[in-house]
């Protein structure tokens, strides 16, 4: 079973906080990283690109002009996409680029995310994080304290809204709820910061 070093804002230890084999033990398929990582990404795409067809754009429905004699080419509306300010033909319209994974998959990625940091000592397990009245200073002096620099994951419970509010403003640091993480957060950020308390209700989310 995989331990971890529990520490206080002063970077001493006090503890030992036995980990999950389970959630944090898993092994790491770079393949199902990389596939869920795309998948999230599709997901977040806009998809808004937009043109307008023939029977978008503005124009009469009138024959420009008599169909023969005249020595140009046949042509029976001034909104044909061969013509100036025409529609456009196969061009772009709003769509969705999301798909979805069976719900185990994506669960197995994120168990290996976390066994991926746990392996590479970036998850850091604080005894419990300090008072804070939403002050961004404070939570930085936090941050310098324990020598994280970096892109920050605070993996935090639904009751720490003071918290969320004093990480708004630091760049480079998220707040996610222990239900809430994901391989892309995961992956992005070089350290994963969580509460003792926190990590059981991490380890119960993604066991």
């Amino acid at each position: 079973m995989p331990t971890l070093d529990v520490i206080d804002v002063n970077r001493r230890k006090v503890g030992v906080a036995e980990l999950s084999a389970k959630v944090f033990g898993a092994t790491v398929n770079g393949a199902l990283l990389h596939e869920v990582v795309l998948m999230q990404q599709a997901g977040r795409r806009q998809g808004t690109a937009a043109t307008k067809t023939r029977g978008m754009v503005s124009g009469t429905g009138k024959k420009p002009y008599k169909q023969k004699h005249t020595g140009r080419a046949r042509a029976g509306s001034n909104r044909s996409p061969l013509w100036r300010h025409g529609g456009i033909v196969f061009g772009p319209l709003p769509r969705g680029y999301g798909y979805t994974m069976p719900k185990e998959k994506a669960r197995v990625a994120v168990r290996a995310a976390l066994s991926a940091k746990v392996g590479a000592r970036s998850l850091v397990v604080l005894e419990s994080f300090p008072a804070n009245e939403g002050k961004t200073k404070a939570l930085w002096t936090v941050f310098k304290m324990l020598g994280l620099h970096g892109k920050t994951l605070i993996v935090a419970g639904g009751d720490q809204d003071q918290l969320r509010r004093a990480a708004e403003n630091l760049p480079g640091v998220t707040v996610v709820a222990p239900e809430g993480v994901n391989v892309r957060d995961l992956l992005l950020h070089d350290a994963i910061l969580v509460a003792r308390r926190d990590l059981s209700r991490l380890e119960e989310a993604w066991a």
